[in-house]
């Protein structure tokens, strides 16, 4: 019997790239999207651009390019922008940034140096460390997000895009929890025009992302539009979300070993890690409220993924510590250092230490081209836009939304079967469940 097959518009036009940060791995990303358009790298790490999905049996010996099996933009539809503290245009941004040899840069100076960042909407109070001058200034909140629109829909005017999609690349904010300003889409437009200290830089761009017709994506842990005021907006302009905090180096780690480890019942004591990093990430880590948000984020991937409540004689007792320093000679080259204390057998214990030298930026660009390629299929298809948060994007992030009544799934390898089965379910295919058993008949 065949499935039914979701309708999803086909990707007539260009997409607007609308980046609220334009930083190390803003730049990364549209200097890498614009070398692999003039044929001068590959897109690795990006699974829409070089990932492969199984169809049906593993006899049919189907397994089209993901880009090839549903209807996504190129990367020459792609058309960018963004705001930023700095005004520096994206050759010099990324110049600065250090993440890519002047070399390759120069061989796309000529596109970079011509996008320089719209002035930013900032409050120093939630990035203490960063001092831009390249702001925005108004008398409310409110100001700010129709500022935003402003230049929103100057960006889309001019540029002649037929869709955007917006994703924060931005710092991480200093720690915020829900309040009664984020209870309701009522409540937190009062906080907009009253100056609520409880609504960051962030909040006003995912509002005005959402006023505006265009899905939003947080890279970063801070509370932004995981709360019920925006996903009230998103549900009622039926506009995709998704978040938060890209997964890139140490918790791409994690999810990775963590489910291994449990997978085979071996039990953990202890995980300490710790990162050094000197890009602009690592001094605004290195203020303490900025560093609780992202605290956050990296402790809580392990306790849902070894479930200490099902496994109490293997992780109940868990002592797990993450610690970031800010060392600036290491630059974007991150290294992620962790200690395991496990047991096995009769409970004997052993270790595993991982060194993990990477390149944060390089890890987190494929990821941003991913999202952004995702969301726009995402804001095509009636089907998937109008659940507002995006589960099945959860592959790409450290705390990853999902329905209230639910906890995330943080196991890497349950996140990509996800993933995959929702293109799948799109596409009228059966989903891969690896039962098997049918090819013993």
């Amino acid at each position: 019997m065949p499935h039914k097959i979701a309708k999803i518009g086909e990707p007539r036009g260009r997409l607007g790239v609308l980046i609220p940060g334009m930083g190390a791995v803003a730049t990364t990303f549209i200097a890498g999207v614009e070398a692999v358009r003039r044929g001068l790298a590959s897109p690795i790490g990006s699974l829409t651009q070089m990932g492969t999905i199984r169809l049906g049996k593993r006899t049919e010996q189907r397994t089209p390019l993901i880009r090839d099996f549903v209807p996504l933009a190129t990367l020459e539809d792609l058309v960018f922008a963004g705001w930023d503290v700095f005004p520096d245009n994206c050759y010099d941004a990324a110049l600065k940034a250090g993440v890519l040899d002047k070399t390759l840069l120069d061989s796309v100076k000529d596109f970079l140096s011509q996008i320089h960042p719209m002035p930013a909407a900032f409050d120093q109070k939630f990035v203490k460390n960063l001092h831009g001058r390249n702001v925005k200034k108004a008398k409310t909140k409110m100001e700010l997000a129709e500022q935003v629109m402003e230049d929103i829909a100057r960006f889309q005017k001019d540029s002649g895009v037929s869709r955007s999609v917006m994703i924060w690349c931005g710092s991480t904010e200093s720690f915020l929890k829900a309040s009664e300003t984020h209870a309701s889409l009522g409540a937190f437009e009062k906080g907009l025009l009253s100056n609520s200290p409880q609504i960051a830089p962030s909040m006003i761009y995912a509002y005005a992302a959402l006023k505006s017709g265009m899905p939003f994506a947080n890279g970063a842990p801070n509370l932004t539009v995981d709360t019920p005021a925006l996903l009230e907006l998103a549900e009622r302009n039926q506009l995709p979300v998704c978040g938060k905090d890209f997964k890139t180096g140490q918790t791409l780690m994690k999810t990775m070993i963590a489910p291994g480890l449990k997978a085979r019942l071996i039990g953990v004591r202890g995980w300490f890690s710790t990162n050094i990093l000197g890009n602009r990430d690592g001094e605004v880590l290195d203020d303490p409220g900025s560093f609780r948000t992202k605290e956050e984020s990296k402790l809580s991937a392990l306790e849902y993924i070894l479930q200490p409540e099902l496994y109490p004689e293997l992780y109940k007792d868990l002592y797990h510590k993450v610690r970031i320093n800010y060392y600036p000679p290491r630059g974007d080259n991150k290294e992620g250092w962790d200690n395991v204390d496990i047991f096995g057998w009769l409970g004997y214990p052993m270790q595993i230490k991982i060194d993990f030298l990477c390149r944060d930026s390089i890890l987190a660009a494929p990821i941003v081209l991913d999202l952004v390629l995702f969301l726009d299929l995402a804001q095509r298809c009636p089907e998937m836009a109008r659940k507002g948060i995006q589960e099945w994007l959860s592959f790409y992030f450290k705390s990853p939304m999902c329905a209230l009544s639910l906890y995330p799934e943080h196991d890497l390898f349950i996140q990509l079967m996800k993933l995959k089965n929702t293109l799948r379910h799109l596409r009228g295919e059966d989903l891969i469940t690896h039962l098997g058993l049918e090819y013993y008949d």
